[in-house]
């Protein structure tokens, strides 16, 4: 069985390889890019992905829909360090089959890689009970309002890329992202685009690795 890791973090790659060299009959591949991770999984056709959601350039949520936009059968487990409700939902919409965190045992781990591989879904049991209990008990989180792009476009504005920047990532026009950064301030209730990214640490869209967010802003104000 070919197995594509996406992931950036060096140790959590080496982590995953010992973890699978325990199984029989697997090959792993892996890369930190995005973008690599694209062509790859062209050439080698995995029977499983496993993709983390916060990669430099290209994220996550942004990979899932372009592996399924190439291959509507691709099967992608997030292996992620986030655990709430918006991460995970917005996952699964975009067409991964499972969900796993970082902090899951081994034995959570390749149970998920199993059932995935195989066309199943899985979800960790503790994301799924606290989801459930968030939805009674909690107030919604504000990201829920927005799209996996959005959360995208919100995630590398966080982590200091420019609006050219976060548009030549996406392969969207300049335009379009001032476009969805407005419609994102709008249903946030964000005044500027340093509020948006206020929000988007407060929530964890940040990776808790990397450092903090240098605000770039290659027009006025009033444009962005």
């Amino acid at each position: 069985m070919k197995v594509l890791i996406v992931e950036d973090h060096p140790i959590v790659r080496a982590g995953l390889r010992r973890l699978l060299a325990a199984e029989a009959n697997v090959e792993v591949r892996e890369t930190a890019d995005g973008r690599e991770a694209l062509s790859l999984y062209r050439e080698q056709r995995p029977a499983l992905v496993i993709l983390d959601l916060n990669l430099p350039g290209l994220g996550g949520l942004e990979m899932i829909g372009r592996l399924r936009a190439a291959d509507p059968e691709a099967r992608i487990l997030v292996l992620s360090m986030h655990d709430d409700e918006t991460h995970v939902t917005r996952a699964l919409q975009a067409g991964a089959m499972g969900y796993v965190t970082k902090n899951a045992d081994p034995d959570e781990l390749l149970a998920a890689i199993a059932r995935v591989a195989q066309g199943e879904n899985h979800i960790e049991r503790e994301i799924a009970e606290a989801i459930v209990f968030a939805r009674l008990r909690s107030p919604p989180n504000p990201l829920q309002e927005l799209s996996a792009r959005d959360l995208e476009i919100l995630r590398l504005l966080a982590n200091g890329r420019s609006l050219p920047q976060i548009a030549d990532t996406l392969g969207i026009g300049y335009k379009t992202a001032a476009n969805n950064c407005t419609r994102i301030k709008a249903r946030l209730g964000a005044a500027s685009t340093a509020e948006l990214i206020r929000i988007a640490i407060r929530c964890g869209l940040v990776d808790r690795d990397a450092g903090p967010a240098t605000l770039r802003i290659d027009k006025p104000p009033s444009e962005i």
